[in-house]
């Protein structure tokens, strides 16, 4: 993957993650101000316009790193960070079609469900995407890291 591949996907999940979690906080866990009030707060309209906006970002990125990341990690054999990465994609498809079906969907009951379904899985997403990233860092700083091998003068300790 190129790095302002990369960097689009970094972008992508902070500014859709980070808009997606400051509405949902202003949504589910602050309370209105007035009783007549139909919004938690005053910028929860931007912040949810904003996240709706933003989206459309991430969706783009995932489908720019399919064949240059996922699909060649897939098909040429490499295990490393597979099960982060399948738990990523995993999550990608349900949290992208419940973001759609809460816009669309004209029966609370239905709204209800897959605002479940959107919350649980980009939770997950976002939760998944930084165990992937931090396994990738890690890893890549351990090849950077000299390596300090002990002096055959040095005794062990102990």
């Amino acid at each position: 993957m190129k790095r302002w591949e990369a960097w689009m996907v970094h972008t992508a999940t902070l500014l859709v993650g980070g808009t997606g979690a400051v509405y949902a906080v202003m949504r589910y866990l602050l309370s209105p101000v007035d009783d007549f009030s139909v919004v938690n707060h005053p910028l929860q309209p931007t912040f949810q316009h904003l996240h709706v906006l933003m989206a459309p970002l991430l969706v783009f990125a995932a489908g720019l790193i399919w064949r240059g990341h996922v699909w060649s990690h897939w098909t040429g054999g490499r295990p490393q960070r597979r099960r982060s990465g399948l738990a990523l994609l995993s999550m990608l498809v349900p949290m992208i079609v419940s973001g759609y079906l809460i816009q669309t969907t004209v029966t609370a009951t239905w709204r209800n469900v897959w605002i479940i379904v959107h919350l649980i899985t980009s939770t997950l997403w976002i939760l998944g995407y930084a165990v992937h990233w931090l396994a990738g860092w890690h890893k890549q700083r351990r090849a950077i890291a000299p390596r300090v091998q002990p002096s055959p003068s040095v005794p062990p300790p102990g």
